[in-house]
């Protein structure tokens, strides 16, 4: 309703400074977005700030500054807003960004768990909790990440997490059929690891999710790397055709087209090879027997794509995940939005299950890599869910 008061929301996160998530996505509380066509403004008033570093370039207090809110040493503090009792509406937690130091397996270890906590504590003290955003994975460490969505179930909160890939614009704007049978599939991404695989992992996720029967979980995973990628293919251990079908969306093809602006084919003899100095490929397989494969490849292109063969279809479905560039980042935009329908309804549009599952994925992967690229078996990523029919990502 036009009339409301307007939802009061904490922001918790590592750091505040230009390009920074919490730049990207708080901003969007403060001063609006564009969406289908027109500038929407959130019915929203950020009211508190929690930030644990302060790097040159924060903008933190200058943000706090102009918009009329205040910066607070302590989470507990920034969700009361310097009272006794809770008193905002919903929170975004944003660990990203920031100096933090890197486990065996090389994963930052930001606080998305610690800070998630410390709202908990809050929660159970006050006898009140508010919807939680969780920015990208819920932690490097599935055993934590589970922890946090045991809590938002016992305690009875709407929780929403994970990154802006899955729900962008595609091009072309396509969705896998609902209920389908998927024979194999095939992301490609690109970035470093622990950071930009979760990307690519969560965005072949929520493609993979919508196959009959729904969600299953992972039965294995294994990471290769270096020239055995190369040889599995050859192998047929990943599709040649699915790779064709996800490289032909790509915007960003490098190489020739970056250096006189010629086409080319990115499969010709050796030209991938050429390109990517280091591939590395996730093979995942799922509880029901569905199989999926990530091709991260650093040097051929720049963007994320993805292609499946389904059951009854003679050609792949294929897709890019379209991400608009600095500064304005829309694509950004696109999860505020789901975000904020969340604060207004208390539903989160899609369910936290898919990040939860993820993130368990990435820590097992990355295990696999330092197994010496040990195919492991994932009991533990048992996690089973089913979205709806209707689309989830930014269609206009």
């Amino acid at each position: 309703m036009p009339n409301e008061a307007p939802k009061r929301l904490a922001v918790i996160t590592t750091v505040y400074y230009y390009l920074s998530h919490a730049q990207h996505m708080a901003d969007r509380f403060l001063v609006g977005y564009p969406w289908n066509g027109r500038w929407h403004r959130p019915n929203t008033k950020i009211v508190s700030l929690y930030v644990d570093q302060k790097p040159e370039g924060d903008q933190s207090d200058i943000r706090a500054q102009e918009f009329g809110f205040e910066v607070f040493p302590t989470i507990a503090t920034a969700l009361r807003c310097g009272g006794d009792k809770l008193a905002v509406d919903g929170i975004l937690s944003i660990g990203e960004h920031g100096n933090y130091p890197c486990n065996d397996l090389q994963q930052v270890q930001y606080p998305r768990y610690e800070f998630f906590k410390e709202c908990v504590k809050v929660f159970e003290a006050d006898g009140r909790s508010v919807p939680v955003f969780n920015d990208k994975h819920l932690s490097y460490s599935f055993e934590k990440a589970t922890e946090m969505v045991q809590d938002s179930r016992r305690l009875g909160f709407p929780m929403l997490a994970g990154s802006s890939l899955p729900v962008t614009w595609r091009l072309p704007d396509v969705d896998m059929p609902y209920g389908c049978a998927i024979e194999d599939a095939l992301m490609v991404g690109v970035g470093g690891s622990d950071a930009m695989d979760f990307h690519a992992l969560e965005s072949m996720q929520c493609m993979i999710e919508r196959r009959g029967g729904g969600e299953t979980g992972v039965a294995s995973v294994h990471l290769i790397d270096g020239d055995e990628v190369w040889k599995a293919g050859d192998e047929g251990r990943w599709s040649k055709r699915l790779l064709e079908a996800a490289l032909s969306r790509s915007d960003s093809p490098c190489g020739l087209s970056e250096a006189d602006g010629r086409t080319q084919d990115l499969q010709g003899t050796g030209r991938l090879q050429g390109l990517v100095k280091n591939p590395a490929a996730y093979f995942v397989e799922y509880n029901d027997g569905t199989r999926a494969t990530l091709l991260m490849l650093n040097g051929a292109v720049k963007d994320y794509t993805f292609a499946a063969k389904v059951e009854g279809l003679d050609y792949p479905i294929s897709t890019q995940f379209y991400l608009p560039p600095n500064p304005a980042v829309t694509y950004s935009a696109s999860l505020m939005k789901n975000v904020e329908d969340m604060f207004m309804t208390g539903k989160a549009n899609y369910p936290v299950e898919r990040t939860l599952l993820v993130s368990g994925m990435l820590e097992a992967c990355l295990k696999s890599r330092a197994a010496d690229h040990t195919k492991l078996e994932t009991p533990e990523l048992d996690v089973v869910y089913q979205v709806g029919e209707a689309p989830l990502y930014a269609r206009e």
